[in-house]
């Protein structure tokens, strides 16, 4: 996370995270250290830059969340896409899940849009009380949802 930019992590959790400090059962954001089995980075294949991650976090035995954050400088290039199918491949065909899902505020279209090319569909709209009010809050946070059956279909 020490790529990412200090606007960036603001928005996503109110600022760097102190893993000496900060206990992930108390937050309501991925922390990533590196060495977690469900999170994977995405580097460019020709100068091994590093891009952002992605993660594919077990819910279930057969209900996963998929997530990730991507630099700035990498906003709309068709990598979110790109990486969250290779995720949702995965987990369909190797990790037996039913069903993925994902969920980002509604005003973040770029993530949307990512999330409709990947063929998931919006489910729910939901408008959590956030801890810290950043612009886009009032428009609320929106959920996914891409299941096995719909993914068959998809992929023939």
């Amino acid at each position: 996370m020490t790529e990412l930019r200090t606007a960036t992590l603001t928005l996503l959790n109110g600022g760097a995270v102190d893993h000496e400090r900060t206990d992930p059962k108390d937050v309501t954001f991925l922390m990533p250290r590196g060495s977690e089995p469900y999170v994977w980075t995405a580097r460019r294949t020709a100068t091994n830059t590093f891009v952002g991650w992605f993660c594919l976090f077990p819910e279930t035995e057969t209900l996963a969340e998929i997530g990730y954050r991507l630099r700035r400088e990498d906003w709309g290039q068709g990598l979110a896409s790109e990486g969250a199918m290779a995720l949702v491949n995965w987990g369909f065909a190797n990790a037996g899940y039913d069903k993925v899902i994902a969920c980002t505020m509604a005003v973040n279209h770029g993530s949307r849009r990512a999330m409709e090319k990947i063929g998931m569909r919006h489910v729910r709209t939901e408008f959590p009380d956030f801890p810290t009010r950043i612009p886009g809050t009032e428009e609320g946070e929106v959920w996914y949802e891409l299941l096995r059956s719909e993914w068959r279909g998809q992929n023939r």
